[in-house]
């Protein structure tokens, strides 16, 4: 018989841990999940709680929220230069993309001293969501010079655009400088990112260059905070992965 919050919270972590709560799924309205332990919605409370503050599970507020049993975190390897998609499947997480916005454009001040941008020159201006199992896990506003890729916005951007600038223009990443900062989200990207506004976000702003020291690629990407963990390995130098026409950018 069940009687305290840590009763409840033990019940509760054991099936997820068994998988018989899997990551992502919807606990049900603690009026039902209160009635099915035989307890007190206040003592429920306290064991969600508990469990919250833990990182097993996360409560949604407002209307089509809930509780969640949290999803995995998808470790990115600041080691290497690797794509979301190839990142995603390599920890057998299915890989989506919606395409937000693609057009030519002005630079902003930070991508146009990152691409070395000459008075006037445009840039292919791409935004973009990055799915992970059907659901937001990254927003990616990437810029890229359009004198040095024309034609860029007439080809698919749903896949990958590493893939793209090698096929059709020569051209791949061969180094890349990552800055790491916590941002908070806007109500904007909150909802793009099916997070609470106000949600710690990690941001990491890339600068890409291919094998001449040329920069292709200025992005400023928005990672989850409660899917992302960072992994940076040492000792043996950073390495380059799929750098062929089966890589998926970032």
């Amino acid at each position: 018989m069940l009687e305290t919050p840590e009763d409840v919270r033990r019940v509760l972590a054991q099936q997820i841990a068994a998988g018989e709560l899997r990551p992502g799924q919807r606990l049900g309205a603690e009026r039902t999940l209160a009635a099915e332990f035989g307890v007190s919605r206040a003592t429920l409370r306290q064991a969600l709680a508990t469990l919250e503050e833990g990182g097993m599970i996360r409560r949604v507020p407002g209307r089509g929220g809930g509780t969640f049993v949290t999803r995995e975190k998808i470790e990115r390897d600041l080691s290497t230069i690797q794509g979301i998609p190839a990142l995603l499947r390599s920890q057998g997480v299915t890989a989506g993309t919606h395409v937000l916005s693609a057009r030519l454009a002005e630079p902003d001040d930070a991508a146009g001293q990152a691409l070395r941008m000459r008075p006037g020159e445009l840039v292919v201006d791409l935004l973009r969501i990055r799915l992970a199992d059907g659901s937001p896990f990254s927003l990616e506003h990437a810029r890229l010079p359009a004198r040095r890729f024309p034609g860029l916005l007439e080809l698919p951007l749903g896949g990958s655009v590493y893939e793209l600038l090698a096929e059709h223009y020569g051209a791949g990443p061969h180094e890349a400088v990552e800055r790491i900062e916590v941002a908070i989200a806007t109500a904007e990207q909150a909802a793009l990112l099916d997070v609470p506004a106000g949600a710690p976000l990690l941001a990491i702003t890339r600068t890409t260059t291919d094998s001449d020291g040329d920069p292709i690629e200025f992005s400023r990407d928005l990672f989850r905070g409660d899917r992302t963990r960072v992994v940076v390995r040492s000792g043996g130098g950073a390495q380059v992965v799929e750098r062929h026409p089966s890589v998926v950018p970032a």
